[in-house]
């Protein structure tokens, strides 16, 4: 048995846990915040058998697609003032770890 720890955006993660959820996979959500962006984000932990973490690996990126956002960046002095220029950033996509599950009950 794996277990599956997908990261994502807020924005994707409602669409992955369905989709996840229709392929009879269990799916527990999680909210948590991104470090980068200091925004905040969706920890999916799916448990499986080892012979459904490839199909699951591809339903979750079918749903997370990585795009580009403008964002403000950190505030800069500039001719006497402090000023913030838009950054383009990618965002999206997620980050994903598989471990190995040495017990697994349900009570």
């Amino acid at each position: 048995m794996k277990l599956i720890i997908a990261i994502m955006s807020n924005d994707d993660s409602p669409a992955v846990s369905s989709a996840l959820t229709k392929e009879n996979y269990s799916v527990t959500r999680l909210a948590t915040t991104g470090g980068f962006l200091r925004a905040g984000n969706t920890t999916l932990l799916v448990g499986c058998e080892d012979d459904r973490v490839d199909h699951a690996i591809e339903v979750i990126g079918e749903y997370s697609r990585r795009r580009t956002e403008i964002v403000p960046s950190t505030a800069s002095y500039d001719i006497g003032r402090y000023a913030s220029f838009p950054v383009e950033v990618q965002v999206g996509g997620a980050t994903i770890f598989v471990v190995d599950v040495e017990k697994f009950i349900k009570l």
